[in-house]
């Protein structure tokens, strides 16, 4: 069984910088792909980011390109988001997920394994 525990969500003013963090256990974790989303009360998870091991290249959601970035330890078991100019629409819990992505990689019908999420809220 594999768990995911995210952490380094926080309350950031607009503009700052926070590095999220997923602690993975389980296997074969180095095998699946990992990607981050977020969600906002009342409306639908929305896929972030994917690491390379999703095809083999990072992807971003284009409202978080050149701002957000992705990385992937697999010696620390460790997915990664940096980010970085934080704006105020960016206020979500942000969740990491695990699983093969057989479907759109960003697209959380495409993953089978989710942490509990990390609360990042940005103010003015």
């Amino acid at each position: 069984q594999v768990e995911l525990v995210e952490s380094g969500g926080g309350d950031v003013q607009a503009g700052g910088n926070l590095t999220l963090q997923c602690s993975a256990s389980g296997k074969p974790y180095s095998h699946y792909c990992m990607a981050w989303f977020r969600q906002i009360p009342g409306k639908e998870r929305e896929g972030v980011a994917s690491s390379w091991t999703c095809g083999g290249n990072t992807k971003y959601a284009d409202f978080v390109k050149g701002r957000f970035t992705i990385a992937q330890d697999n010696a620390k078991n460790t997915l990664y988001l940096r980010m970085n100019g934080l704006q105020l629409d960016d206020t979500a819990m942000y969740y990491c997920a695990t699983g093969w992505a057989n479907g759109h990689i960003l697209s959380p019908t495409s993953y089978s394994y989710w942490g509990q999420g990390t609360q990042v809220t940005v103010s003015s």
